[in-house]
């Protein structure tokens, strides 16, 4: 599928220059932090990442289709622009479904820790 293909080379340069074109105008997201639908907002997310978080690295693990969703297995790392700069860390998963002209319809997030575990490693000892 030249769709993973796409979504490898994403992930290997996450934020910059992101495939855009692959998703649905409206296309819905959801994360433990966010929930909303469109191409605009999806992007303005991105940027803000881009803009706010520093050394952003996103390690893909795994990528497979299932039926008319690919799965996704990731950790998604940056430094926090605090003074201490802490490096932050989320592992987790996504699903990426599919709607009938090959776009991604939805885009759903699961992390492998909860929001407090993510507040926590900014204030770790050591960082």
């Amino acid at each position: 599928m030249e769709i993973i293909q796409i979504l490898q080379q994403d992930y290997q340069r996450f934020p910059v220059n992101q495939t855009y074109d692959i998703y649905a105008q409206d296309v819905y997201f959801q994360d433990p932090l966010n929930k909303f639908h469109g191409i605009e907002r999806y992007k303005q997310m991105i940027k803000f990442m881009e803009t706010w978080f520093l050394n952003i690295k996103m390690d893909l693990h795994a990528i497979y289709p299932v039926g008319d969703t690919i799965k996704t297995e990731w950790t998604l790392s940056w430094n926090t622009p605090l003074p201490w700069k802490p490096r932050i860390a989320i592992s987790g998963w996504s699903e990426l479904r599919l709607n009938s002209q090959g776009l991604i319809a939805s885009h759903i997030d699961y992390w492998n820790c909860s929001r407090l575990d993510v507040l926590k490693q900014h204030f770790a000892s050591d960082q």
